[in-house]
Formats: structure tokens, C-alpha cells, sequence
């Protein structure tokens, strides 16, 4: 129910090219030689058993490209038709009856709560702008020039062993792109504690900080261990096994986050008994959705905002709750978020979203084999062989993490905003089936009045901002909504709520 993050709060290029040089083989200016020189042939390449095996033709070379340019195409289509058939794009069906409901902030929150939510986007904005674009310049610059292929190369050396060699990659490289940010991220705290959002003190907060450098350090092995098993093993088509490998790493993830990954940043507990919960228990089993209970976690030690979610598939699917939302919401309120949390539970959108970037995830991979054999990019890195088509793939080399990571990173923010539109969408089903379940538009619409209030959404997004960035409605589209579901159900339109 929360907000999508904004660039940079809390989340997360062209190159010199390497300096021309004359070839001591050429013969000076205006001489002209007296035989055609010979062909150079590319030696070669050793195997690890002492024998040779001999350097690939231009054509062997040219097949696995052609291939994995096939198979990214193939697959990005795939996943375009795959969304463009299953995404919700009209969450309410039919012509509205007297006309469709726009949505307008002035409507149902006061100027005072506009300008407010206002100055907090403004003033986030700028540390989430700068950080973004520091930290994209800076993982670029690593990336597309030797730089970053050289400070790996100097940190790596101590280690003889390829684990080690490339455990101390990913540790240094992720330490220096999360220290570049962390006056900006340091900067956005204290803005949500002026705020009245955060309740953090400076120690629980460098707590979460690390945690965080922590699991992107221990995924980013994870990745680069078995990426380097697959191109030593296949060197010409790892792009296959590391396709499907992404995929099948991103449905564990997703499967496992509920019982490995939230744990380290929240407590959960069990609802309370009362009349909630029994609300909540009897409204899940009208809508048919099993759900053994209803968790609530610990977030009023971190944040004064209202939030619920739905993580996990199959066994490992829970509703969760923050504390927050039971300490401050009232129980229709209450109701309705569960409701709409119902709503993503009923529909699988946490297993359809995970298979959905499990396919974007192959597609990507896909493109990063293209991108980490094209020798212009790998000399811009510092990584190429000397000489073409010997000694193993530049992927297996540590030392082109940096460039592996540069490109990882432009591929995610050029699918966010796909990512965020669909999002949109599956969120304002889930309103609706809320909306349905319940048959109350008028308590959907101080719920989410409530929400933006106290979350400080902002009311009147900015265009480029919002198709950037939000992965769910704002808060006047929301209650627009449910205006619009109360007309097409022959019920009283929810009355303005600005003056309240």
C-alpha cells in the first residue's frame, strides 16, 4: 500500500577510449614494403591441463552472439505480450454513469496537507536526485573505463585463489558505490526526521545501513561465483546457463524473502486477538483466500508511516501489518487495507510479478553476454585480451565486475519504468477488489486520505517523477476511484473530505 520508492531514497556514459598507439609492425610513413606482410594468426589458448586447444574461427565466435541476440529478442517480446495480455490496464470496467470522477487533491485534502507533502517531495528530491545521479556516474566511470578494472586488479592480488579473488570484488566495489551515497542517504534521514517520518536514532539506523551493504555483498557473490563456474565451464554459451540460472535465482529469492531476508530488518508477531483479527480471519475467508494469520511487524521503530503488504508464494505467503497502522487506523480502515492486501493474495501477483522478472531477468542476461563480448566496450574496461579470441572470457576475469556492474545497473533503470507502470495497475485492481469485497467507498476513501497524510505522499506528483518512479497510484487517483466504483455500483458518491 505504500508509496514506490523515489530515486535513491533507500534503495537504489560514454568512456575515454583507450589512447591510440602505433603498431612498431608498421612500416614508416611512405615506405613501401617490399612483400605483403603475413597474416597474423591468433595463438593458441592454453587449457588447463598443459595442451592447447586452438583459437576459435571468426564465425565460432559470431554463432554464440547471433544466438544469445536471438534468444534476448525472443524473450524480451515474450515478456512484452506476456504484460501486455495479463497487465489490468482498465481496472474498472464499463462507461461510469455521469461521468468518469478525475482526480483532485483540492477535493479532499486541505491546502495545508498539499503544501506540506509538497515541501517534504521537494526537499527528499534533492538528496535522492544527487544521489542517483552519483551513483550512476560514478558505477559508469568504474565500468567504461580502466579505472575500476585497475582498483580491482590492486585489490585482488593478495588473493590467489578465484572465490577469494572474487569475494574481495564484490566487497570492495559495493563498499565504494555505497560510500559515494552515503552523505546523501544520511542527508534524506534527517529530512524524514524533520518530518516527523523516521524514529530512528543514528545507531539503529547505521544498523539497517549495514544489513543492507551486507546482503547486496553476499547476493552479488552468490552471482559471481556461480557466473564464473558457467563461463569457465562453458565459455563460448554461458549466456544460457546464467539465463536460466537469473531466473531461478529471482523465484528463490522472491520465495525466500519472507522467512530470510525481512527478518533481518523487522520482528514479526502474530495479530493480536480481538476484534480485528477476527474481522480480518473472517474476511479472508469469505473471499476464499487461505491465510493461516495475520503478522505484525515492528516498524514504529523505524517509521511513524502506515503501510501492509503480501510477500512470499505458496508456502511462504504472509499478510503483514505494521504496528503503526493497528496503533493509529481504525478497524473499517483496517479492514479495507487487508482487504486490498486480500486482493494481491487472491490474485498470485507476488508469484506472477517474481515470473514476470524472472523472464525480464533471462532477456537481461541475454544483453549482458552481447555487452561483455563486445571488444569495444572491454577495452573502454581495460579487460580484453591483448589479442583477440584467446585466454578465457573477459567475464571470468574479476577484475570485470566493474564493468558487469555498470551495465547491470543501466538495464534496471531503463526496465523501471515498465516495471513501475504495471505496477500501477496491479495495484488499482487490488483497490477494486478491496472495493468489492467490502462495498464500502466511503471508508476507501478516508482510508487512503489517512494514508496520504500520514505517509507524506505527494498529492500532485510530477509528471516525469511519477512515470519514473511511483509504482502505485497517488492518493487523489485512488479516492478518484473508488468515486468512480461507487457510480458504476449504483452507490452514493463518497462526499468531499477536504473540510474534515
Amino acid at each position: 500500500m505504500s508509496d514506490g520508492p523515489r530515486p535513491g531514497r533507500d534503495g537504489e556514459f560514454d568512456a575515454v577510449p583507450a589512447g591510440d598507439h602505433e603498431d612498431p609492425g608498421t612500416p614508416p610513413l611512405g615506405a613501401v614494403p617490399e612483400s605483403p606482410p603475413p597474416i597474423a594468426t591468433p595463438p593458441d589458448t592454453p587449457r588447463g591441463d598443459g595442451t592447447t586447444r586452438p583459437a576459435p574461427a571468426a564465425g565460432a565466435e559470431r554463432r554464440p552472439r547471433t544466438a544469445a541476440a536471438v534468444a534476448a529478442v525472443g524473450l524480451a517480446l515474450a515478456l512484452v505480450v506476456m504484460l501486455a495480455l495479463t497487465t489490468p490496464w482498465r481496472p474498472l470496467s464499463g462507461p461510469v454513469p455521469g461521468g468518469t470522477v478525475a482526480p483532485d487533491a483540492s477535493r479532499d485534502f486541505t491546502a495545508a496537507q498539499i503544501a506540506r507533502a509538497a515541501a517534504f517531495d521537494g526537499a527528499i528530491s534533492l538528496p535522492a536526485y544527487l544521489s542517483l545521479a552519483l551513483s550512476l556516474l560514478s558505477v559508469l566511470v568504474l565500468g567504461l573505463t580502466p579505472l575500476g578494472a585497475r582498483l580491482l586488479g590492486v585489490v585482488i592480488r593478495p588473493a590467489r585463489r578465484w572465490p577469494l579473488q572474487l569475494i574481495v570484488a564484490a566487497i570492495v566495489l559495493t563498499a565504494v558505490l555505497r560510500i559515494v551515497t552515503l552523505p546523501f542517504r544520511v542527508w534524506a534521514e534527517t529530512i524524514s526526521r524533520r518530518h516527523g517520518l523516521s524514529t530512528q536514532d543514528w545507531g539503529g539506523w547505521a544498523q539497517d545501513q549495514l544489513k543492507g551493504f551486507m546482503v547486496g555483498v553476499i547476493m552479488w557473490i552468490v552471482v559471481l561465483v556461480l557466473l564464473h563456474v558457467l563461463v569457465r565451464r562453458f565459455p563460448r554459451y554461458w549466456w544460457t546457463g546464467a539465463a536460466a540460472g537469473g531466473a531461478a535465482l529471482v523465484v528463490a529469492a522472491s520465495f525466500l524473502y519472507p522467512l530470510v531476508f525481512e527478518p533481518l530488518f523487522n520482528s514479526f508477531r502474530p495479530m493480536p486477538a480481538g476484534p480485528v483479527r477476527t474481522e480480518v480471519l473472517r474476511l479472508a475467508a469469505a473471499d476464499h483466500v487461505p491465510i493461516r494469520d495475520v503478522l505484525v511487524a515492528d516498524a514504529s521503530r523505524r517509521t511513524t508511516a502506515l503501510n501492509a503488504y503480501v510477500s512470499g508464494f505458496g508456502s511462504t505467503r504472509r499478510v503483514v501489518v505494521y504496528d503503526t497502522l493497528l496503533k493509529s487506523g481504525r478497524p473499517d480502515e483496517i479492514k479495507l487495507i487487508v482487504a486490498h492486501e486480500l486482493g494481491h493474495a487472491k490474485r498470485g501477483d507476488v508469484l506472477y510479478g517474481t515470473l514476470m522478472g524472472a523472464l525480464g531477468v533471462a532477456a537481461g542476461v541475454c544483453v549482458l553476454y552481447l555487452l561483455m563480448t563486445s571488444r569495444r566496450l572491454l577495452t573502454r574496461a581495460g579487460v580484453a585480451s591483448p589479442t583477440p579470441g584467446t585466454g578465457p572470457p573477459a567475464a571470468a576475469d574479476p577484475r570485470s565486475f566493474a564493468l558487469l556492474l555498470a551495465m547491470v545497473t543501466v538495464l534496471l533503470q531503463l526496465g523501471g519504468p515498465a516495471q513501475n507502470l504495471v505496477s500501477r495497475h496491479i495495484e488499482a485492481r487490488a483497490d477494486r477488489h478491496a472495493l468489492d469485497l467490502t462495498g464500502d467507498p466511503a471508508t476507501f476513501t478516508r482510508m487512503q486520505r489517512a494514508l496520504s497524510v500520514r505517509n507524506l505522499s505527494d498529492l500532485r506528483p510530477n509528471p516525469l517523477e511519477y512515470v519514473l518512479w511511483s509504482s502505485h497510484p497517488s492518493g487523489p487517483e485512488r479516492i478518484a476511484m473508488a468515486r468512480n466504483w461507487a457510480r458504476l455500483h449504483g452507490r452514493p458518491d463518497p462526499p468531499p473530505l477536504a473540510g474534515r
